[in-house]
């Protein structure tokens, strides 16, 4: 069921970047004003989550989920009727207020269902529907923009998402928060009542306290500032620089690398959870190799003039950002207190936000001076220094620790 739901979370704020080519001509925007149409989205986005995080530790995560599903969809739904460029950025920013709730609570939720034991194979299962509703997202858009104008694919999106956010009220079950966790102590449990969620700011604090988690935050800022830039820019630069019109634009810039991300993201997880169980960070370490692998992938992508080349450095980037996703929210709870996970993921997830909220606006400003193609490349040695990082602090802050499955000495 949250596949589904988070299917239209990303064919949603997908949309619009497969018809940045009909709102330039309609409304006369420029590069920079689509880099903000983009950054409007991510800039609210990032600004709720930790406010989403803390909420869904605290409320109930179904009703958080499926209520925000339905705002969302209406907001797609409003972007239709948009006539100047300032209703583009406000709805925009709107849609990123309703999709902020629901990967703090959907995350916590799927982890109250599944141990350290399978549970990068379930976040790597869900995150298949990042992709599938990215590549939808692009493509559906791009082809009825051709046929039915722009606002087109935003009337389909949001009608199906309002209904099936009604559909699911009945169906999605909220489960015991940590009933799934396999909670491995030196000391015996403090009693239930002790741990629960305290005050705002000591778990906000105790979060941040944890050097590992510092790393991880910094690792995705990096990692999203290029998933930004692929996400908001590449159907454009595949129609500017390979001539493609906006549908093929919109299903190239997405299938070929969401499709290879999809295999990246089934095979991470089930080594992740194989590396876990033998190493603490075993997780981070999957997610570093695929940093690392990405890099001459990213560089191609931008580089190359053949387009045999650009599909094949896009499926090879694909692949191995698949390997990172797959882990980066089942790495994050592996170091945290399974009581605050919906927190630290907001947090986590705002700043990585945050960083990639400026990617859309830096390119749209690089283009004239440098081109769309150098910008690209430029993006593998963020993966590079982002990489290094990781393995900076796996090997600082994991050597030492205890696998979820080593048995805690008494």
């Amino acid at each position: 069921m949250l596949w589904f739901v988070c299917f239209f979370n990303y064919a949603d704020r997908m949309a619009i970047f497969s018809v940045f080519k009909l709102l330039k001509e309609e409304m006369d925007l420029t590069d920079k004003q689509l880099g903000i149409i983009g950054s409007a989205f991510m800039w609210v986005y990032a600004a709720m989550l930790p406010l989403a995080g803390i909420i869904a530790d605290r409320l109930r995560r179904k009703t958080l989920i499926l209520g925000g599903l339905i705002f969302w969809s209406f907001i797609t739904l409003a972007t239709a009727l948009s006539q100047e460029y300032w209703h583009l950025v406000c709805f925009r920013a709107l849609e990123g207020l309703g999709e902020a709730f629901y990967f703090p609570a959907s995350m916590a939720l799927i982890s109250d269902y599944h141990s350290r034991a399978t549970r990068s194979r379930a976040l790597a299962i869900h995150q298949s529907s990042v992709y599938a509703g990215t590549i939808a997202g692009a493509t559906v858009a791009g082809f009825l923009a051709e046929s039915y104008g722009w606002r087109s694919g935003f009337y389909v999106f949001g009608s199906f998402g309002a209904l099936l956010g009604i559909v699911l009220f009945g169906f999605l079950r909220e489960p015991e928060r940590g009933q799934a966790e396999e909670i491995i102590e030196e000391r015996p449990p403090l009693p239930a009542a002790k741990r629960k969620s305290g005050s705002v700011l000591g778990d906000i604090a105790s979060i941040f306290s944890t050097p590992m988690v510092l790393v991880l935050i910094a690792t995705f800022a990096g990692a999203n500032f290029v998933a930004a830039i692929f996400l908001t820019w590449m159907p454009t630069y595949l129609n500017r620089n390979f001539g493609m019109n906006l549908g093929m634009a919109g299903l190239n810039s997405t299938a070929w690398l969401q499709i290879a991300s999809v295999l990246g993201v089934l095979t991470g997880g089930v080594l992740a959870d194989r590396l876990a169980r033998r190493h603490a960070g075993g997780r981070m370490v999957t997610q570093a190799f695929g940093l690392f692998c990405g890099v001459p992938f990213l560089f191609l992508t931008g580089w190359t003039l053949s387009t045999t080349v650009l599909v094949l450095a896009m499926v090879g980037f694909g692949y191995f950002k698949g390997m990172y996703d797959a882990n980066i929210w089942a790495s994050l709870f592996d170091v945290v207190n399974p009581r605050r996970r919906a927190t630290a993921q907001g947090l986590m997830n705002s700043l990585g936000w945050f960083g990639g909220a400026f990617a859309p606006v830096a390119v749209g400003a690089a283009i004239a001076p440098y081109g769309l193609s150098a910008c690209i490349s430029a993006t593998s040695v963020i993966y590079l220094t982002v990489g290094v990082l990781l393995t900076f602090g796996i090997l600082m802050f994991m050597r030492g620790r205890r696998s979820a499955a080593q048995p805690a000495e008494t």
